[in-house]
């Protein structure tokens, strides 16, 4: 059995109909969503509608939680006191933007969204087991991977909240980051997804046109456009409070 695991496409329309289209060539058994689909992009509710519309089992994001739980704003500035800059941007100034953009039902489905999915031994989950935003970043030695999902009873484990894929095998325990289907951090701009085949699991990168989607981010007028679009380009993540030159 094939299963794809499509994450962190973040409000980015033509990131994921490149996605899509190359999964209709692929054709695996299954695809799955990992969460993060409408914040930090031009096109959140038009994301949302075409996922739904294609029925993919979905799990829920960080992003997709400070949608209707303002009070994880200081619960996280509890824990990592240090990103207030970001936490302040993305429950100030993203999250209402997004919101407003938003149907009533398409909230309720996001709020709906269960917190891992299981297709026969694949787990899927946004970060980690029970924690929507903490989670190994892709250098993590093999026993930080094996800590924190060794526990979670299937042969192959994907997350996504961090923007880097990446494969490890761990023997007997397959540990996958899909990476972002609209906002890569590392450094290749292409979207990114992991297709779990009996023989493994891998990277797929699929071109898409970039300038769209910062087209979109400044046409619908979204908080901080010029930082998120760039950030598209570059492939890379860019401090709060980044300005063109």
């Amino acid at each position: 059995m094939s299963v794809a695991v499509v994450s962190d496409v973040h409000g980015s329309l033509a990131a994921l109909e490149a996605v899509v289209a190359d999964l209709t060539r692929r054709a695996p058994d299954a695809v799955v969503c990992g969460g993060d689909l409408a914040l930090m992009g031009g096109q959140p509710a038009e994301v949302v509608g075409r996922i739904r519309e294609l029925g993919w089992p979905t799990v829920v994001g960080n992003t997709d939680e400070v949608l209707w739980a303002p009070d994880e704003h200081e619960r996280q500035l509890r824990r990592a006191p240090k990103l207030r800059p970001l936490l302040d941007l993305i429950f100030e100034e993203y999250a209402p933007a997004t919101r407003a953009r938003l149907a009533p039902a398409d909230l309720d489905w996001l709020r709906g969204l269960p917190p891992e999915v299981r297709v026969g031994d694949v787990l899927v989950l946004h970060a980690g087991p029970g924690d929507l935003w903490r989670a190994p970043m892709a250098d993590a030695p093999d026993e930080e991977l094996r800590a924190v999902y060794g526990g979670c009873s299937a042969r192959t484990v994907v997350y996504g909240h961090i923007h880097q894929p990446f494969v490890r095998d761990l023997d007997g325990l397959v540990v996958a980051n899909s990476g972002s289907a609209g906002l890569s951090w590392d450094g290749d701009p292409r979207a990114s997804y992991v297709l779990v085949q009996e023989g493994g699991a891998q990277i797929v990168r699929v071109a898409y046109d970039v300038e769209r989607d910062a087209a979109a981010l400044h046409a619908t007028g979204y908080p901080d456009a010029a930082r998120l679009a760039e950030m598209r380009r570059r492939a890379r993540f860019l401090p709060v409070g980044w300005r063109p030159e």
